[in-house]
């Protein structure tokens, strides 16, 4: 099974996280997410989690750490999560496809419902923030 290459952007902004929640008819819809998209033939991570960001939630990435990769079998779809961390960016996040999207303080990531894949996000950003 081939593996989808997906570049994600943890939004921080002090000590909160800018997540969306899926479209009931996407793969694993009705769960919340961090916003991104599959990268392009030719792109690199950073150029397509720059692209999926202005394009999702209308921001202008200024600058972006690599913060985890993340493997993941959903049994139907094999992913690969290129996590970056991006707290450095000019605009105001506000979602552009019409999904519901907000603030999300670190500590409270664990009251929504995210796919399997991103389980290790929100741990790590517990850890670390």
């Amino acid at each position: 099974m081939k593996v989808i290459d997906v570049a994600v952007g943890v939004i921080k902004r002090a000590n909160n996280i800018y997540i969306s929640k899926r479209a009931d008819s996407l793969h694993q819809g009705g769960k919340w997410e961090f916003p991104g998209g599959k990268c392009e033939v030719g792109e690199s991570v950073e150029q397509a989690l720059s692209r999926e960001l202005k394009e999702e939630i209308g921001i202008e990435v200024v600058s972006q750490q690599e913060f985890l990769i993340i493997e993941h079998d959903y049994g139907d779809k094999k992913v690969r999560l290129n996590v970056h961390l991006v707290d450095d960016f000019n605009g105001e996040a506000t979602q552009q496809e019409g999904q519901l999207a907000k603030w999300v303080a670190i500590g409270q990531l664990n009251q929504y419902e995210f796919p399997a894949a991103n389980v290790d996000i929100i741990k790590l950003l517990q850890q670390e923030y």
